[in-house]
């Protein structure tokens, strides 16, 4: 993987989504500790805030709707396939996934979908390929520095048993804001198996 986060016409100035170990000095407002971690912060649901690690992304790019092709027999929340860079990427609305209001209630007349791509590495044994998701959300928003300490886990108890599988913790902001973690490989197992 690169140092950066690719960004094609997402809505962010490209400077939020660079990786601080590319960024020059100036870039950076303020020294994340040495033992944090940077995690993308989405949107599922207008007061629904995940985040990712940016070590599990690839790209953040807008999806246009005509454009993914709608596969049948496939659970509700695979949108379908679209066909990215030659490769054909699976969509997925995370959100539906996670139990929230699917994106076709949401909104009407959308053109476009915000999408990141997701990048995991295949640990099946012989294999060294990637596997790629396009998780469509809401909204992406900034770039959060965490330290992985500071996640803590829930009771499977205390969240919705659709979002609980996807689930690697929670972390507390020091603005008290809490900020779920998601696990990019536990959305890839939930893929349905060919």
């Amino acid at each position: 993987m690169s140092n950066s986060l690719s960004v094609s016409d997402s809505g962010l100035p490209s400077a939020h989504l660079q990786l601080a170990s590319s960024a020059p000095a100036q870039d950076i407002v303020s020294a994340p500790p040495s033992a944090s971690e940077q995690f993308l912060r989405l949107y599922l649901f207008p007061n629904a805030t995940v985040l990712l690690p940016i070590q599990q992304l690839s790209e953040v790019l807008t999806l246009p709707t005509e454009r993914v092709t709608p596969i049948p027999h496939m659970p509700d929340w695979v949108m379908g396939v679209y066909n990215w860079r030659g490769e054909i990427l699976w969509t997925v609305d995370l959100g539906h996934l996670c139990g929230f209001m699917p994106w076709y209630q949401q909104a009407t007349n959308v053109s476009a979908f915000p999408t990141v791509i997701l990048q995991v590495r295949n640990h099946k044994a012989g294999s060294a390929r990637n596997q790629m998701l396009g998780l469509v959300v809401n909204r992406v928003e900034d770039i959060e520095w965490c330290d992985p300490e500071m996640i803590q886990p829930l009771p499977r108890t205390a969240v919705s048993p659709q979002l609980a599988p996807f689930l690697r913790g929670y972390w507390w902001k020091s603005g008290g804001d809490m900020l779920a973690v998601l696990d990019g490989e536990a959305i890839i197992r939930a893929m349905p198996q060919s």
